[in-house]
């Protein structure tokens, strides 16, 4: 692939993720990392991490929350907004809980953010059977599924690609997220094949 790329001129656009800085670590108590004492995802519904990233509309912020099968890279469900809160974590959740209706003992993985350690998504994910895992401290490599889809959708649709408001960047990523991700990209650690293809075959 370098190869044919060096060949027809082309380079590889990739961007830095931009991750918050929390003014309190100890706003919430952080539940422990199951993903460690768990084997690796061998199935689909059997892991979902999830996370929030940031992306600069004009001279403000908008806040992508979205939620990933471990196990087949597909994203699940996700949620553009202007104020970062519990709102906006507990859309997707739902949301996703509401198209794939998974078995209880589903391991749900994400950060420390306070927006996933708030009581409201903490209950809910108790309801449906959900058991709850987060990043050992400082550890943002624990959710390494969700900052490298936030890499590839930073390099591939926002780098130097002008973002009007978030009506905009929001159509931008529904293409982005629906018909190329889950659709069309391949991924190397699913035997190059697209999260939706994936899927179909394992079932």
């Amino acid at each position: 692939m370098a190869r044919l790329m060096r060949e027809a001129g082309l380079k590889a656009r990739v961007d830095r993720v931009y991750r918050r800085q929390k003014k309190s670590r100890t706003f919430f108590k952080g539940l422990v990392n199951r993903r460690l004492e768990q084997e690796k995802a061998s199935k689909i519904n059997q892991q979902w991490a999830a996370d929030v990233t940031y992306i600069k509309v004009g001279n403000r912020w908008g806040y992508l929350a979205v939620v990933i099968d471990v196990y087949s890279k597909k994203v699940l469900s996700w949620a553009l907004s202007d104020r970062l809160d519990s709102n906006l974590t507990m859309f997707t959740i739902v949301k996703a809980l509401a198209s794939r209706k998974p078995k209880r003992g589903l391991l749900f993985h994400t950060d420390r953010g306070r927006e996933y350690c708030a009581d409201r998504v903490r209950h809910l994910l108790a309801e449906h059977g959900v058991e709850q895992s987060m990043n050992r401290p400082g550890k943002c490599t624990d959710n390494a599924e969700v900052e490298s889809f936030f890499k590839s959708l930073k390099g591939e649709l926002i780098k130097d690609a002008p973002i009007a408001n978030l009506s905009h960047l929001r159509e931008k990523l529904r293409k982005y997220i629906q018909y190329f991700y889950n659709r069309t990209r391949l991924h190397s650690s699913i035997g190059y094949m697209s999260p939706i293809a994936f899927e179909k075959q394992c079932t």
